[in-house]
């Protein structure tokens, strides 16, 4: 990690100390996500688990660390933890799910400690992202889901890369953005909040949104006839995947 510790002293040096947004946002696992699909964890090589989280947590909790002293020694900054709704309910496999939670609880905890130092930590849920890695293993050549991959059909109507970007713009010009610190915030609620679109002009289909979850679960056909504005509430969601 010393990479990540000598780019966050060149900030320092180079910008007198000033650093406004840290998106954490950098992955590694899709790949291996994609070989191991369907597989239960005990029959996948048990380095899937760095594969995925070495980059997609561990390095987030660096960068975390080493923006967050630049940022309260200004009293001011964002930092947005790109996560996933795989924290919240199983999705893909247990490596994933396991950093996608952790990674929401890096956001609520860092939060904390930050809040007196006026520095605005967030988690956001983008829907399903349609990447040029997703479209690889999810898409066929005619940009349709693949019928012999699991949760493919998610992508179809998914949401492109800049999306969540507008998002991040919204928080960052957000004036009163520290009433959100700590929360998990999904991208197209923001969207409807602060009133931008997709680059293609469409709104998103909304991670809480009661269709999108009848598809997730496989129930296509009776998704088709719930309309898309009926959602779930926040803490249903939460009820739903209690372990208590």
């Amino acid at each position: 990690m010393d990479e990540v510790k000598n780019f966050f002293e060149v900030i320092e040096k180079d910008h007198n100390g000033q650093l406004d947004i840290l998106v954490n946002n950098a992955y590694q696992g899709v790949t291996a996500i994609s070989e191991n699909m369907g597989k239960p964890f005990y029959e996948t090589d048990p380095y899937v688990w760095d594969t995925i989280n070495n980059v997609g947590l561990r390095n987030h909790y660096f960068c975390s660390v080493y923006a967050a002293r630049l940022m309260a020694a200004r009293n001011k900054g964002l930092i947005v933890n790109v996560s996933s709704g795989g924290g919240l309910r199983y999705l893909f496999n247990v490596a994933y799910g396991v950093g996608k939670q952790a990674l929401d609880r890096l956001s609520a905890d860092t939060a904390v400690e930050l809040a007196k130092k006026n520095v605005c930590v967030v988690s956001i849920w983008p829907g399903a992202v349609r990447t040029e890695l997703i479209d690889v293993y999810f898409m066929d050549k005619n940009g349709k889901p693949k019928a012999n991959v699991k949760n493919a059909n998610l992508f179809a109507n998914g949401e492109t890369v800049e999306y969540p970007g507008r998002a991040v713009v919204a928080l960052a010009t957000d004036p009163r953005r520290m009433d959100k610190t700590g929360r998990i915030l999904i991208t197209e609620d923001l969207g409807r909040e602060y009133g931008f679109v997709d680059i293609d002009g469409l709104k998103p289909p909304n991670f809480r949104s009661l269709s999108f979850v009848l598809q997730a679960m496989g129930w296509n056909n009776t998704a088709n006839f719930v309309p898309g504005w009926v959602k779930l509430p926040g803490w249903l969601m939460w009820a739903g995947s209690s372990r208590l």
